[in-house]
């Protein structure tokens, strides 16, 4: 292996990285406001820009106030040079977003799964995926990527090695889709996804360390450390849906028993509603609205529940932030107050000193948007290597 020495080309990837990170960070900015922030000089800085400007990635917007001298050429990021496509693929749904590269909506598909074969998800999800292309505008760049958020543990490959409550083994998804539409695809865990998601666009906003508890059919997780997705060694990180919370609990999917997801997830709740004439979430939701105390004593048990696992996940993670999300998110009024009253019971009080508990901002679509920052991030590693 060969070590990267320090010629003009590289040197001009690094800076062209630094200069546009900038940009993304704090436009509108001028070139000697990048230049006093990066310590670059102000030609290299100029020359810089002027490549961007050139790949359509930047803009020259108007000039902004003068200290004294003339007036600065303001400069922000061309949001439309491109576009990606993020997917949810849940256990019983399929939900997907065009987005901008500053991760606006243009278009949203949702539809539920006609069934659980691998092919057939398959073409639905490839449905989902044309619709969206078909709806983004002329740009530069096109689609710069796809992102997916999948119920499994997926390899560094994008492989579906294992994803219990589909009954899937080892489908190359990554390498399907790539196939499919000729473009760069990332897969992961939905609440690695969803994890990003918040921690981009909504409740997880400048917070260092957080666990995003995704509470769906299954239950997920993802972990942000020190502003970074923790995958593990393997990269199979997150799987706390499976912590056993009754040692000779019900048998899971996944062969173990006892799993936090049989007692506090959407499937647990809908098995307790059946026998009260319900068989889906909508339906619980409207009814606990309208007043029905035995539907909202439901939620209120599947709160504490969530609480015994989120009270696990505060004694070994010590974060700054629980934020829940995903389908359950929805049924917070009847689900928190018990869920909190759990945690406090439960969790070292040391560690519930600064922890925050939250529900996701984006509410469902936390995987959705998570998965198309994959595929954003993804295009702009390309750009800052090419």
């Amino acid at each position: 292996m060969t070590t990267p020495t320090g010629d003009q080309a590289l040197i001009k990837r690094i800076n062209t990285a630094i200069v546009l990170e900038s940009i993304l960070r704090g436009a509108p900015l001028s070139r000697a406001q990048i230049s006093e922030q990066t310590g670059l000089n102000k030609a290299t800085v100029s020359s810089l820009v002027q490549d961007l400007i050139d790949g359509s990635l930047v803009r020259e917007i108007g000039t902004g106030q003068s200290s004294g001298g003339r007036k600065p050429v303001m400069l922000e990021f061309v949001a439309a040079s491109g576009y990606a496509i993020g997917i949810d693929l849940g256990v019983n749904y399929v939900r997907g977003a065009l987005v901008d590269m500053r991760g606006v909506i243009l278009a949203e598909q949702t539809s539920p799964l006609r069934g659980s074969e691998p092919e057939a998800v398959f073409e639905q999800l490839c449905g989902c995926v044309e619709a969206l292309i078909a709806e983004a505008p002329p740009s530069p760049y096109g689609i710069v990527g796809i992102g997916a958020g999948v119920p499994g543990i997926v390899d560094e490959h994008g492989t579906i090695l294992f994803a219990p409550n589909l009954q899937w083994r080892d489908i190359p998804l990554q390498r399907m889709l790539t196939e499919r539409f000729g473009l760069p695809v990332i897969i992961d865990n939905e609440a690695n996804a969803g994890a990003l998601g918040e921690q981009k666009y909504g409740a997880g906003r400048n917070i260092a360390n957080l666990v995003y508890v995704s509470v769906g059919i299954g239950i997920g997780t993802g972990l942000i450390l020190n502003k970074s997705l923790y995958k593990g060694t393997t990269g199979f990180s997150g799987e706390m849906g499976h912590l056993s919370i009754e040692a000779h609990g019900q048998s899971c999917a996944c062969g173990n028993r006892g799993c936090w997801e049989l007692y506090a997830s959407e499937r647990a709740l809908l098995k307790q509603a059946s026998s009260l004439g319900f068989d889906d979430l909508e339906q619980l939701l409207a009814a606990a609205s309208s007043g029905r105390q035995d539907v909202q004593e439901l939620f209120a048990g599947i709160g504490e529940y969530l609480g015994i696992g989120i009270a696990n996940i505060v004694n070994i993670f010590n974060p700054d932030a629980v934020i829940i999300g995903n389908r359950l998110s929805q049924a917070r009024p009847w689900l928190e107050n018990s869920l909190r009253q759990t945690v406090v019971q439960r969790a070292l009080g040391f560690h519930l000193r600064k922890a925050q508990f939250l529900f996701a901002e984006l509410g469902e679509r936390s995987a959705m948007m998570g998965a198309a920052e994959m595929a954003i991030s993804g295009f702009f590693s390309r750009i800052k290597s090419a």
